[in-house]
């Protein structure tokens, strides 16, 4: 027998038992968003969707079953082959409960196979997901750091978290670094993977005290930071990393490896060229034309992203703030653990 199961219960089921989700889209459909830790065991390739689809549209739905059956019938001792291999409890589900995860249900269930169906598919949960983010309050408080391009906060993130603090790498999560050079060598996120990957996190650390995040605007790339998350991180405590100015240049090009795309990094530059001063301007270009890198970064993190840092933190009040000044990343991570220690009596 088939039952339908409310993302909810889903949720609440995999706290309790390992939940096997399994999402019977086509790969490019899995590949743009899915549930997080589901597995794709598709009813159609991308190339079969396309067909069954054209022919729904063109001839109608009897012929678009018709066919789609046909495609099905062929495949069906390897796709239940794959489910058997599975062992544990299963939650089929395909765009908004229909006909595929219907289908693949419905075979399974003919098989002794038992498995559950997610009600209203994956669109009742990304809506699900769009709900919580806007209403559900975080309970731990955020630690947000904040510091010049350079001061290495991503680096500080990872070495809290193999320290075993709760962390959330909002620019791993992204796929982008946060600034006119972040994309560089990475894939961006879209919007409905961030959030799932947001929410799983948040969920994960609702009894942890504290979560440490880098301070990032409200875009990251091609992501936005849902606004309630976005209002409590402006509102936390905020970390303020003071490094260097020579660890800062070495920290990029360590980051960005700007010999490796160099006329990546030449059009990134000739997006902000017009906000910096023209014999500035000029004098980049030429040590970025010569792969002088490590002069280029130093004069576009004086003369372009020092000045616009400084003017974004100018309204967080000084009960907010808490200056780290520091040699390197790993002295940093040290009186940073130390304030949590503080902040934990």
């Amino acid at each position: 027998m088939i039952h339908d199961i409310s993302i909810e219960k889903i949720l609440e089921e995999h706290k309790k038992h390992p939940l096997a989700l399994i999402d019977v889209r086509s790969p490019k459909e899995y590949q743009e968003a899915t549930i997080p830790g589901s597995i794709n065991i598709p009813i159609f390739n991308n190339e079969e969707r396309a067909e069954v689809g054209t022919l729904y549209k063109q001839a109608g739905s009897e012929v678009a079953k018709q066919r789609g059956l046909e495609i099905f019938s062929a495949k069906l001792p390897a796709f239940i082959e794959q489910f058997k291999a599975l062992d544990s409890d299963m939650a089929v589900f395909c765009w908004r409960g229909g006909m595929r995860s219907k289908t693949a249900a419905t075979v399974l269930d003919l098989m002794g196979i038992q498995v559950s169906r997610l009600k209203g598919g994956y669109r009742s949960y990304r809506k699900w997901i769009v709900n919580h983010l806007d209403q559900a309050p975080i309970h731990p408080d955020l630690f947000v750091l904040n510091g010049y391009t350079g001061s290495g906060k991503t680096t500080i993130l990872h070495k809290l978290e193999a320290l075993g603090e709760p962390v959330i790498d909002l620019e791993g999560m992204a796929g982008h670094r946060g600034s006119i050079f972040g994309h560089i060598g990475l894939k961006p996120a879209n919007q409905k993977t961030f959030d799932a990957l947001l929410f799983e996190k948040l969920t994960a650390y609702q009894q942890k005290s504290h979560i440490f995040i880098e301070g990032e605007s409200k875009r990251i790339g091609k992501v936005v930071l849902p606004d309630a998350f976005f209002h409590q991180k402006e509102t936390g405590k905020q970390l303020f990393i003071e490094l260097p100015i020579s660890e800062r240049v070495n920290n990029i090009l360590e980051d960005y490896h700007p010999w490796d795309a160099p006329e990546a990094f030449m059009e990134a530059f000739s997006l902000i060229k017009k906000h910096i001063h023209t014999p500035v301007a000029k004098e980049v270009e030429t040590h970025l034309i010569h792969e002088r890198y490590p002069e280029a970064i130093e004069l576009l993190l004086k003369y372009y992203y020092d000045p616009r840092y400084e003017h974004s933190i100018s309204h967080y009040t000084d009960d907010q703030k808490i200056i780290i000044t520091a040699r390197n990343a790993d002295d940093a991570v040290e009186k940073i653990m130390d304030m949590v220690k503080k902040h934990q009596v």
